[in-house]
């Protein structure tokens, strides 16, 4: 090698050019692979040693770091000890020499590098590693060191990864949890000494105006007197240094608690000091002090004196994570709570809302992630303040710039982190999530207060994912009171009672804030175009979240959120039914004369909150019904009376089609309205279902004019002319009224019979896809479905048949005449106009016949009489259009559907025939045509035919059995093949769900069993027959464990669980003695790949099934076996392996031993790899 300071230069060189904006990727690979070469060289690490001592460069600090950092972490074992010695004795002292000068970057990767020697070496050849950490700590010179050195040991030896044994990590944990009580000592002393230091210098402020508010409200929160006073204490101002030593303290807390126990280590002390520095999240005049002294120093130092609020809530958090409370740690988290419950009273402490909401807006501002002394002056902060004024109120925006001013141009050196008020909202989630049950019994804790506050802090979140975090929080607070209502029923009213107060000011204000009545500014900026990820605008999101706190508190008091919702939807619906004053005839058409655009503004306003309120009216239609029905009838029938007097009253003058002045906002407004009217009735139809029984008995003249008048609402929507928006809207009221309600004069209904009439006309123009489709379901459903308390002789069948035979007949009169004949082969229609012909027929047919599958025998019946002709048409047509793969799906759907539904009304015979023809038509070679070389549309063709396989082979009796070794034949000679190597995953989800199905539904096919067997042998051992079929499908299983699809991985582990749990697949003697290792070492070989990492807890509970069958077998035979055949370990680690795996046969201490194994097998080859050629190994 050259000499240590050639090699520097050279080495400053190269970093330099690899970093130049000018070099070319093919020089940096060359550059890469010159200083990979150079690591790897025996004593690599003294030229670093070197490089790290006298260089200034942060690329060759870095690079010589990441040297040590492999060589600890991978070659660590092959290194003489008289090295590791000097490695050890070197970065400690190196560390501590220039630990102020390094760049943070650098002395943070130093630290990690001496903890991973720890991580190996200590307490065996690293005796006084954690000593010196503690050492550290203590002298006030060192302590951030020592805190820096303190929090990378609890991330990497608490939780350490995969490149230790499990016995090394069980030591390491050991070892830590010894040294915690003195470790939570040594940081509740630092806090504390900070606080008591600048706590003697603070001035004592003047008593604040709003002080004796608090009185009763603190005082019921505080028991004693000594603790509010201790939290009432002037918060002091520190210094730099001392922020940034209490910053580092708290951030080795929160992580110390992730993993630590609940204990007596966790002392009252340090819980209070802890909420001590909480309270600098939420101490505003501090930080305004900070930033109106101007310098951008004192602007940081607001900052960072946020941040330790942010860090002080973040350790409380990790507490309040905990589920598992032991009973002496009870009376801490009480005390926690009522400190917490402090710090939330003081951020909502003012009767003024604006104050509040501004307060909460200040707190809400980012803060800067954690960054050093050497760093902190190079940041320079520019805080920005927006004042925007929109309707009256003032809001405030807080806009935090960072520009990040750095030395050497080496990137960001800061990150942002949470604000105090998402930390805040946590805690307040985790308090109502998991400790809500067993503090309200504390009489010591007001629950109702805590509520008040709550109320207070949710309603003047600053932002808008703030309140809908909060909205959650209420969410969760009323599933915890239902489910306890639900359980101790004979309490409901005094439970009720203590929370009625709160609940009705929730809805009352919930309500409010999706009016633009009380809400516009805020509502306005809530975008309703984008969807997101759950295919709703941020809109949509709002009402729905704000609805379901409606939804939640109606089930609990119903009466209050009827009579506080229902005057609020009068008054809207009131400014609605009055535009029809303001209509007047143009030239054009009706149009609105409202014009003022004070006028438009508050229609607009109105009208949306009318749409709003319609929703929410909808989402309270299920607490009607069921046992209700009776109690709540006269508020029900009010609410659907005056919905169907809103829709018919939106269909007679046509507000959908009139001009406006607005018309790019009013239109869409009058749309809206029309359409929720329509959808909010539709809510209702299980309602209306349940009076239809009762009008049944009593009072039927009411419920037919009821249903009358709702079908003169929606008919005349039903047309090409209406907005797809309000067409869609009519049909799926029309569908629920067929499908649900069910009355038996539907049908003679004027209404209804203009739009049978509009359906069956072939002149008629055809209605939008969706909307066609929906309209033909409703027709079909109001002739086939029986009505409900109707007796079978009531219910007019041959009447309903022939009136759908007549549907049927019209709806396929172009799709019945494609069928080949001599004479249509003359008159060929072009293939484009006859794939619209059979897509737009089998779309509607479908349906139809998807909607009555679960129906009664005679509904089918008539159904399946009606589709014959067309049912035997699509069949001849089938062979005509194998090679279209875009018609062959909607078909194979088609058949797939009358399967599903319709198969035993089509008779063996037929059904026959359809199954003999496809599996003509699928050839192998058509088979491969369509997977391999027509793309995703081909590959659902094959997937739809392997699904109408599955329902053939899940038939009960004997009628199917025959066509079984074809299918299974199919499936594993002609489709198996094709997809068995393409590793993409279509059509091998379906294949092996049927091959499942085949075996779950066909067992006796396989294995036949008789009584008489099982009682003369005491077990029944079956006997096998088609073996070899047997054999290849379970050789296809053990085969995709092998293919990286994980999703297909899950599914068929699944499936052969399956078939143990209800058919003992295990236990069976072909697979215990031919297969069963064979699948327990492939599923082994997959946990020590990592392939599937995610399925680690299923592939365990699989093994430990399997094992269990032959557990003497697995241990005595197969173990050893499985350990002879792994490379990459020598035989002494082979044994330990062995002797490691203890011979548990309970399920959680077998999975714990098999991931036990799996993770030392990969250590140790881990390990083995790292050593240098010719290493001997003893």
């Amino acid at each position: 090698m050259a000499s240590e300071e050639t090699s520097l230069r050279a080495l400053e060189s190269l970093m330099t050019e690899f970093f130049h904006d000018c070099t070319t990727n093919e020089r940096k690979r060359e550059i890469e692979e010159l200083l990979n070469n150079f690591a790897q060289q025996v004593g690599a690490w003294r030229f670093c040693l070197y490089f790290l001592s006298s260089t200034r460069n942060d690329y060759v600090m870095m690079y010589s770091l990441t040297v040590f950092e492999n060589l600890i972490n991978k070659m660590w074992l092959g290194v003489p000890s008289q090295d590791k010695m000097e490695i050890r004795s070197c970065l400690p002292k190196l560390l501590l020499a220039h630990h102020k000068t390094l760049p943070y970057f650098v002395r943070n990767k130093l630290c990690k590098v001496i903890v991973d020697i720890g991580r190996q070496d200590w307490p065996m050849f690293y005796h006084d590693f954690f000593t010196n950490i503690l050492q550290l700590i203590q002298s006030p010179v060192t302590t951030p060191l020592g805190l820096i050195m303190l929090k990378t040991t609890s991330e990497e030896l608490a939780c350490p990864r995969e490149d230790l044994s499990v016995a090394r990590k069980e030591e390491l944990r050991k070892l830590l949890l010894d040294q915690v009580q003195t470790v939570l000592g040594l940081l509740t002393g630092i806090l504390e000494s900070v606080w008591d230091k600048h706590s003697v210098t603070a001035a004592t402020p003047p008593p604040s105006p709003t002080s004796g508010e608090s009185g009763d409200l603190l005082s019921n929160l505080l028991q004693s007197p000594s603790s509010a006073k201790l939290l009432n204490q002037p918060i002091p101002i520190l210094d730099v240094e001392s922020e940034y030593i209490c910053s580092l303290a708290l951030e080795c807390l929160a992580h110390l608690f992730s993993w630590i126990p609940l204990s007596a280590s966790i002392t009252p002390s340090l819980l209070t000091t802890i909420f001590h520095f909480a309270r600098f999240g939420c101490d505003i005049r501090a930080r305004k002090m900070a930033s109106v002294n101007g310098s951008s120093q004192n602007c940081v130092l607001g900052q960072e004196r946020g941040r330790l609020g942010v860090l002080a809530m973040s350790c409380i958090n990790e507490l309040m994570s905990k589920n598992c409370v032991p009973m002496e740690f009870e009376e801490y988290l009480l005390r926690m709570f009522q400190q917490t419950f402090y710090l939330l009273q003081k951020i909502t402490k003012d009767n003024n809302a604006h104050t509040v909401k501004s307060r909460l807006e200040e707190l809400d501002e980012r803060i800067l992630g954690s960054w050093s002394g050497t760093e902190r002056s190079e940041v320079v902060q520019e805080p920005k303040l927006l004042l925007m004024r929109s309707q009256g109120q003032e809001r405030r925006f807080v806009e935090l710039r960072g520009a990040w001013k750095q030395k050497g141009g080496n990137g960001m050196k800061g990150c942002l982190t949470c604000s105090y008020i998402e930390k805040f909202t946590d805690f307040l989630r985790l308090f109502v999530s998991v400790h809500l049950r067993r503090i309200e019994s504390y009489s010591q804790f007001p629950v109702v207060e805590f509520l008040t506050l709550l109320f207070k802090y949710t309603f003047h979140q600053p932002t808008h994912e703030g309140y809908f975090s909060c909205l959650d929080i209420w969410t969760l607070f009323l599933d915890y009171l239902t489910s306890k209502i639900k359980s101790r029923l004979g309490d409901k009213e005094a439970v009720l009672n203590r929370y009625e107060d709160a609940l009705v000011l929730l809805l009352s204000e919930v309500l409010n804030r999706i009016q633009f009545r009380y809400n516009q500014a805020q509502l306005e900026e809530l975008d309703d175009e984008t969807l997101d990820d759950d295919q709703q605008t941020e809109w949509q999101r709002y009402l729905r979240q704000s609805l379901e706190v409606v939804a939640k508190v109606m089930e609990l008091l119903p009466t209050h959120a009827f009579s506080t919702l229902f005057p609020v939807l009068q008054d809207n619906l009131d400014v609605y039914l009055g535009l029809q004053q303001f209509i007047v005839t143009s030239g054009s058409g009706h149009r609105l004369n409202i014009t003022a655009e004070n006028d438009c503004r508050r229609l607009h306003c109105s009208l949306r909150d009318l749409s709003s309120l319609l929703q929410a009216v909808g989402r309270l239609a299920e607490y009607f019904t069921g046992d209700m029905f009776a109690a709540r009838f006269s508020d029900a029938l009010t609410v659907v009376e005056r919905l169907v007097k809103v829709t018919l009253y939106g269909s007679q003058i046509k507000l959908y089609n009139i001009e406006t002045a607005v018309p790019s906002v009013l239109k869409p407004d009058l749309i809206d309205v029309h359409a929720q009217s329509l959808a909010a009735l539709q809510a209702y139809s299980h309602w209306l279902a349940q009076y239809c029984s009762e009008a049944h008995r009593q009072n039927t003249q009411q419920f037919v004019t009821l249903i009358s008048t709702t079908m003169d609402a929606v008919t005349p929507l039903i047309s090409t002319k209406v907005q797809d928006k309000l067409l869609l809207s009519a049909c799926h009221l029309l569908v629920s009224l067929a499908t649900t309600v069910r009355p038996i004069f539907l049908i003679s209904i004027p209404s209804v019979q203009k739009v049978f009439n509009r359906i069956t006309d072939a002149s008629a123009q055809r209605l939008v896809d969706k909307a066609q489709v929906l309209v033909c379901r409703a027709l079909s459903n109001i002739l086939l479905l029986p009505c409900p308390n109707l007796s079978e002789s009531e219910q007019q069948w041959p009447m309903r048949s022939i009136n759908h035979a007549n549907l049927i007949f019209a709806l396929s009169r172009d799709y019945r005449n494609l069928k080949p004949s001599a004479a249509a082969s003359q008159r060929k229609m072009p293939l484009d106009d006859t794939k619209v012909i059979i897509h737009q027929t089998l779309s509607v047919l479908e349906d139809i016949v998807e909607s009555i599958s679960g129906e009664s025998t005679k509904s089918r019946q008539i159904c399946y009489q009606s589709l014959q002709e067309s049912v035997q048409v699509s069949l001849a047509l089938f062979p005509a259009f194998i090679h279209q793969s875009d018609v062959t799906d909607e078909m194979l759907s088609f058949f797939l559907t009358l399967f599903r539904g319709l198969r035993v009304q089509m008779g063996v015979p037929f059904t026959e025939q359809i199954i003999q023809t496809f599996l003509n038509m699928f050839t192998r070679e058509q088979l491969a045509e369509s997977i391999l070389h027509e793309g995703s549309t081909g590959c659902r063709v094959v997937e739809k035919f392997l699904k109408i396989l599955q329902v053939v082979v899940q038939e009960p009796g004997q009628v199917f059995k025959p066509f079984l070794p074809s299918i299974i034949s199919l499936s594993m000679e002609q489709v198996y093949p094709i997809i068995a190597e393409r590793p993409s995953p279509d059509v091998k989800a379906e294949l092996f769900e049927l091959l499942f199905r085949t075996l779950h539904h066909n067992w006796r096919y396989f294995f036949k069993s008789t009584v008489l067997a099982s009682v003369q042998r005491g077990v029944a051992e079956e006997q096998m027959e088609n073996e070899p079929q047997f054999s290849a499908i379970m050789q296809a299983f053990g085969q995709s464990f092998l293919q990286p699809d994980i999703h297909l991985f899950k599914q068929n582990l699944f499936y052969l669980e399956t078939l143990n749990t209800k058919q003992k697949l295990y236990h069976k003697k072909i697979f215990r003695t031919t297969m069963l290792f064979q699948f327990v070492n492939v599923l082994l070989q997959v946990l020590v790949h990592k392939s599937h990492d995610l399925l680690q807890e299923e592939i365990g509970i699989a093994i430990y099934n399997m094992a269990s069958v032959d557990f003497d077998g697995f241990f005595a035979a197969f173990l050893p076996e499985f350990l002879t055949g792994c490379d990459g370990v020598d035989a002494n680690q082979k044994n330990v392996l062995g002797r490691n795996f203890k011979m548990d046969r309970d399920l959680p201490s077998f999975t714990q031993n098999v991931h036990r194994l799996v993770n030392d097998l990969r250590y140790y080859r881990l390990c083995n790899d790292s050593l240098p050629p010719g290493t001997v190994k003893l």
